[in-house]
């Protein structure tokens, strides 16, 4: 095969990619605003009054487990990552502006199935935590889910710090600290 026969295929190739390239540029910024529409609509249903609409707050805070702030005219969400039992766990915490927890979901896990994994679907588990104000303890007002304690209290620690930042207690307090 002779230079003059891959230039056509070269060139098909060449103008391939820059037609992707192009494209993918075009759509990166539609398919952001997409993901943070979906972002918001799930954190509407964590406070009471829907719909609501969020802006990102820079967080330089002492909590390391607080990695974004989102606040809404009634309240914030905080997504939290704490450590599970068997990795790292994302949660998104609803506090209202007086400091009541009013939502939480699980996010991202990598909990055992059947057990720890009941943290991200068990609605009775995940109901315990709300109109708490910070200080909710495995054992005393939250009933761990069934052998999954080290789970229970990675999520009660979520939570606390995630109403702590709101009510502005100090994280030496205690409340964001493991349990054992």
């Amino acid at each position: 095969m002779n230079a003059k026969q891959l230039i056509a295929p070269v060139a098909a190739l060449l103008g391939a990619a820059a037609v992707l390239l192009a494209a993918g540029a075009a759509l990166s910024g539609a398919a952001r605003r997409s993901g943070e529409a979906a972002r918001n609509e799930i954190m509407s249903y964590m406070l009471p009054s829907r719909p609501a609409s969020f802006t990102e707050e820079a967080y330089d805070g002492e909590d390391e487990s607080i990695r974004r702030v989102f606040k809404a005219e009634d309240g914030y969400v905080l997504e939290v990552e704490t450590a599970g039992y068997a990795g790292p766990m994302t949660l998104w915490v609803g506090v209202t502006n007086d400091g009541q927890v009013s939502g939480v979901t699980v996010r991202d896990h990598g909990e055992t199935f059947g057990l720890g994994r009941g943290a991200q679907t068990d609605a009775s588990f995940l109901l315990q935590f709300l109109h708490t104000s910070g200080e909710a303890a495995v054992g005393e007002d939250i009933d761990a889910l069934t052998g999954a304690t080290v789970t229970s209290k990675a999520v009660t620690r979520a939570v606390n710090s995630a109403a702590a930042f709101v009510t502005g207690a100090d994280v030496s307090s205690g409340a964001t600290e493991w349990e054992g």
